[in-house]
């Protein structure tokens, strides 16, 4: 079982996530009752939408993370899921989402309906880089 399918299944567990198919069409994704959460595109990526406001309040820090990649204007977070430890740290950002998105609408942060696994392909791999 790869570190993503291992993830997905803990998820798929948890009450306030179900199953979704993903808006981009690639992958598995799991929705919350406000929209989706995560979707898993390979073995390895799997996108999470955050709210504009929190990926500004923790990007320092996420900026720090190597499985962690941004995208310029996006509400997604890409993390690689390479170490058994990326499982723990996508763990705590979902919860984190979940957080947010019961909090919403919050102004001025509205959702934009491309993960990371599209916007990666329009945007050059330098800019893809959280460093």
């Amino acid at each position: 079982m790869t570190l993503a399918e291992r993830a997905f299944t803990q998820l798929a567990a948890w009450p306030d996530l179900i199953e979704a198919e993903p808006s981009c069409g690639i992958g598995r994704a799991l929705a919350a009752v406000h929209g989706e959460i995560a979707h898993f595109h390979s073995d390895r990526d799997v996108d999470l939408r955050l709210t504009a406001r929190t990926i500004r309040r923790f990007e320092e820090h996420l900026k720090e993370v190597p499985a962690v990649r941004l995208v310029p204007s996006s509400h997604w977070v890409t993390l690689r899921l390479d170490l058994a430890v990326d499982i723990e740290l996508l763990m705590t950002l979902v919860s984190l989402a979940l957080q947010t998105h019961q909090s919403w609408p919050v102004r001025d942060d509205r959702p934009t309906a491309e993960c990371n696994d599209r916007q990666s392909r329009l945007l050059p791999r330098e800019n893809l880089s959280s460093g």
